[in-house]
């Protein structure tokens, strides 16, 4: 359900419009509103669940006594990032865990994501978990542009970029940007020789001028594989060049260390992804993360700048913060 499809049954639109200001603005019980709209109790709850998927009401839960939470506040105090913890349980399933965690990920998104804005999408396990729970948002003159290519020896990839990518675009009246190039160059002269390509320094240019970049993290250890890590992007020589760098996780295919830095890390000179410099200079770097097998990533990421913006489980910020300080 989408407010596109909302506007495609405008009689039931408005009745579900009506009930939701009575109930959520004006504060009458389901009864007296059954009673006003002359309709029964049953058909009030149908009304404002319509009014709730369709997205003319968003719920949001604020706590004064909990906000920021401890933890929030400690990313804030270590790390100089804005942590939005979604509470999940300890025994909650990875895949779970990562769906609870997209869902505050599409509502964030879909409060800081706004009319002559760019947004760049790294795709990945992580990126496609959040498309599957925007909520739609009319905006004009906005764009989403894909970081890095995907492409290898096996798909061109583009149907699993485009996918993602038209999600976006589709939820936010959006145009879309694809990059239709590798994820990862045989030989890094192609790349540098196709980079001077003015098709190619386009996508780039936009890439430069985003004002938000949305994310994932990498892991070869994730209970969630990482699309780019079982995708076959990557072969056995690759995995060990990235072990003898000391890479822990990427970002769009461009690889980091636990210390946060990537500069001399051979393998990045094959990515497409964009130089993490480039990233360091969006406003806002919302980065999604879910799982414990996401820490190392996490704190590498954290280590270089790469984050404005976590939204993260209770358990994996937790997990994060603990082995922060044992390192310390």
């Amino acid at each position: 359900m989408s407010l596109a499809d909302a506007l495609s049954q405008p009689d039931r639109t408005a009745e579900a419009l009506r009930a939701a200001q009575l109930y959520y603005v004006q504060d009458l019980t389901m009864e007296a509103i059954a009673q006003e709209l002359h309709t029964s109790r049953s058909s009030v709850s149908r009304l404002l669940g319509y009014a709730r998927e369709s997205g003319l009401v968003d719920i949001q839960v604020r706590s004064p006594h909990d906000m920021p939470s401890r933890l929030e506040a400690e990313f804030r105090d270590r790390f100089g990032v804005t942590a939005h913890i979604v509470p999940v349980p300890d025994h909650t399933s990875d895949i779970d865990r990562l769906e609870r965690v997209a869902l505050s990920a599409a509502r964030f998104l879909g409060s800081v994501f706004d009319s002559n804005m760019t947004l760049g999408l790294a795709w990945g396990s992580t990126v496609s978990a959040v498309a599957r729970h925007l909520t739609p948002k009319r905006t004009h003159n906005s764009q989403i542009v894909q970081l890095n290519g995907a492409a290898n020896t096996r798909t061109s990839g583009i149907l699993y970029a485009s996918e993602i990518l038209h999600r976006y675009a589709d939820a936010y009246g959006a145009y879309a940007q694809q990059f239709a190039v590798p994820a990862f160059f045989d030989d890094p002269s192609t790349k540098l020789a196709l980079w001077r390509e003015r098709s190619i320094r386009r996508v780039l240019e936009i890439q430069r001028r985003m004002d938000v970049a949305l994310f994932g993290l990498g892991s070869q250890l994730s209970g969630v594989p990482s699309h780019v890590y079982v995708g076959g992007y990557l072969d056995d020589s690759d995995f060990e060049a990235l072990a003898s760098a000391g890479a822990v996780g990427d970002v769009a295919t461009v690889f980091f260390r636990a210390d946060g830095s990537w500069r001399d890390i051979p393998f990045n000179n094959r990515a497409s992804g964009p130089d993490l410099d480039v990233l360091r200079g969006v406003s806002r770097r919302i980065c999604v993360v879910a799982g414990a097998a996401k820490v190392p990533p996490l704190l590498g990421a954290l280590a270089g700048g790469l984050i404005s913006d976590l939204v993260v489980d209770e358990g994996t910020a937790r997990a994060a913060i603990d082995q922060h300080d044992a390192q310390s």
